[in-house]
């Protein structure tokens, strides 16, 4: 079977990052090293702001502090993840914040720990722009037991009942689904998620793996974990 390459043209304008963080200097940091690389950037200090300029200002991504004035991080990323699939970047000022983020299935596509690297931040943002466009394959539909994921349509459904996925979510689904069975290592899953195993904590595979199951219902017992491996598709 040839390959299939999905061709993108150059886009005309530069992609926009809203940096939501009320540490200015912090801020300045990142906006700095943003723009550098040819990325537009808008900043917000308060939750409330972050929802008017995402609004206004069509971000691509947002760079999100979990601790802000008006509205949390927290909030802030609820009404987004309502109403949009953009990417969500959470900056953390603790390990144990994303354990709290984890177990409150918020859904955001990468997760950052302060006190963290510009450039270690630019490279997430980089790669989860380059998979939030939808890194699957083209028009492919698979199904297996009751799950059945159309790509080209985005929808998801699990025994006819149609789910509300995130763009990683689907990703990593669809990764699973093309070999039931097959055992796929943490390192391989982070790269669908994130940037390079290098520059990613894996935890956030585990992260969107427990939301994944979460959001597939009755069918997400069919995501198995392989102790100290990874996780892999019950076939059927």
């Amino acid at each position: 079977m040839p390959d299939v390459q999905t061709l993108q043209s150059t886009p005309l304008l530069p992609q926009t990052i809203l940096i939501v963080e009320d540490e200015t200097r912090l801020a300045d940091i990142l906006e700095q090293y943003l723009r550098r690389e040819g990325y537009h950037t808008e900043r917000a200090a308060s939750g409330p702001r972050a929802l008017e300029l995402w609004r206004a200002a069509r971000p691509d991504l947002m760079l999100l502090d979990l601790m802000l004035p008006g509205l949390d991080g927290l909030e802030v990323a609820r009404r987004v993840r309502a109403e949009s699939e953009l990417p969500i970047i959470m900056l953390t000022a603790r390990d144990e914040e994303i354990d709290r983020l984890l177990g409150l299935g918020i859904g955001a596509d990468d997760y950052v720990v302060k006190p963290y690297s510009p450039r270690e931040v630019v490279a997430r943002v980089r790669a989860v722009l380059r998979r939030s466009g939808g890194q699957v394959q083209p028009g492919e539909v698979l199904r297996v037991g009751g799950l059945t994921v159309d790509t080209a349509a985005f929808r998801v459904t699990c025994w006819g009942e149609a789910l509300d996925l995130t763009a990683a979510e689907l990703r990593l689904l669809a990764l699973l689904m093309r070999d039931p069975g097959r055992v796929r290592v943490r390192a391989e899953l982070l790269g669908m998620v994130s940037g390079p195993a290098a520059l990613s904590d894996e935890r956030t595979v585990d992260a969107h793996i427990k939301n994944l199951r979460r959001k597939l219902g009755s069918c997400g017992a069919m995501v198995e974990t392989v102790r100290g491996v990874g996780y892999r598709l019950a076939n059927g």
